[in-house]
């Protein structure tokens, strides 16, 4: 069974060499006209023309801007994959001649620098080329494929609109859903485990209410930096003094905002914080500690009014179903051979790729692809400055265009095959 479905993959493949500097310019195209979060009309648009001419039934406009793309093969399983499109409100400093230019208004109404420094670009392109590649070699296999590109996954909003225009209602249940993210690492090498594979992240606005005066006159505030100030610290605690060293956790404050003027005492203060967790009791503790000494700050300040904890975005555990991820790992490896396919631990970055297989109730798997020029990364590893090569969100990420690309598509059709076979 095992050889049979190597000769099939093998022949999916005959035309990758050909199909390469079309994805590349692809890629190009896409880099240097990014789109902001839920604003990716130009990129979905270019996605379904492509999908389309490769002959699969497409729909647009799911979630706003999403498109699904679905080939249906005779009887089999169905296997849907996954790529995110967004960029960032980032502005570009790779110097490369495609990097993005492009500024764009976000929903606050602000002219923002907008790029690709996430590599969602690239996503699209694999999927792009994958889904070609297996539309033309259609009989070495059997079912159903999925191509979805999700709008909004920066702002962990893109699954769930989708899901919420009927995503489950309009399209067959998938047996299983892939995804992949460009990463830091070796070019041409692909990383995964079972289990927890992306965080859980929430991200919080608290707004401290104090009572202002003149910088002169401190006795008559209410300070509500000096609250803001001390909440910050106190937060700190909760990793070192209420999570268990063997459970990760991260709390960053991001954001500190409070007056204008050096001798005015301002009303109010707002923090900005992000928790990243990766077990669903442990994000429950970590986000009822935080409640409490946002809450005890106040009092302790002598605060008006309690402070208002709202939550800006919540991205769920991506969770790697342990069978379906055991099978992909085999043809991998199968593949790429073993040196290329590496174990990873869980990543602190969030997705909300896990949304689709959780509320679907649907194994899902996903996995990172390294884009880093592989010299590069030898030689600041011997260095042991790995932390010094520019990650996601960097203005200055920019994953080698080979042989990223034919990675990425590979593993997408790899996957996709362990399950469609003839």
């Amino acid at each position: 069974m095992k050889k049979a479905q190597a000769a099939s993959s093998d022949k999916v493949f005959n035309k990758l060499d050909d199909l390469l500097p079309d994805l590349e310019a692809l890629y190009r195209d896409v880099h240097s006209h990014p789109e902001l979060s839920m604003q990716e009309t130009r990129t979905a648009a270019l996605a379904a023309d492509k999908i389309r001419a490769a002959g699969y039934e497409v729909t647009t406009g799911i979630g706003k801007t999403g498109v699904v793309g679905v080939l249906r093969n005779g009887e089999g399983p169905t296997v849907m994959l996954r790529a995110d499109m967004d960029a960032l409100p980032v502005a570009e400093a790779t110097g490369l001649p495609y990097a993005s230019k492009k500024t764009a208004t976000n929903r606050d109404g602000h002219t923002v620098p907008v790029s690709h420094m996430c590599g969602h670009d690239m996503h699209v392109t694999w999927l792009v080329g994958a889904a070609k590649l297996l539309a033309e070699a259609r009989t070495t296999w059997r079912g159903t494929l999925m191509a979805v590109f999700q709008p909004g996954e920066e702002t962990a909003e893109g699954a769930r609109a989708m899901i919420h225009d009927g995503l489950f209602e309009r399209f067959p249940k998938p047996d299983v859903i892939f995804g992949q993210h460009v990463m830091v690492g070796p070019s041409g090498t692909v990383a995964g485990r079972s289990g927890a594979i992306t965080s859980a992240a929430d991200s919080l606005q608290i707004r401290l209410f104090g009572r202002g005066a003149h910088g002169s006159m401190p006795q008559a505030s209410i300070d509500p930096v000096v609250m803001a100030a001390a909440t910050v610290m106190r937060l700190q605690t909760i990793v070192s003094r209420e999570v268990a060293a063997a459970e990760p956790v991260v709390i960053t404050v991001g954001a500190l905002q409070a007056g204008t003027k050096e001798n005015v005492i301002p009303d109010e203060a707002i923090i900005k914080l992000n928790v990243r967790t990766f077990d669903a009791g442990v994000r429950e503790r970590v986000l009822a500690a935080i409640q409490r000494i946002v809450n005890a700050e106040a009092e302790a300040s002598g605060a008006l009014r309690k402070p208002e904890i709202t939550t800006l975005d919540h991205y769920p555990l991506n969770v790697n179903d342990r069978d379906a991820s055991k099978r992909v790992v085999e043809a991998f490896r199968e593949h790429f051979g073993p040196d290329r396919v590496r174990e990873t631990g869980p990543a602190p970055a969030s997705e909300d790729f896990g949304s689709f297989g959780s509320e679907w109730k649907s194994p899902s798997v996903f996995w990172f692809v390294g884009g880093t020029d592989p010299a590069v990364y030898a030689k600041a590893k011997a260095a042991n400055r790995l932390n010094e090569l520019p990650v996601n969100h960097s203005p200055k990420f920019a994953p080698v265009i080979h042989p990223t690309l034919r990675t990425g598509v590979e593993t997408l059709v790899v996957a996709t095959r362990s399950w469609l076979s003839a």
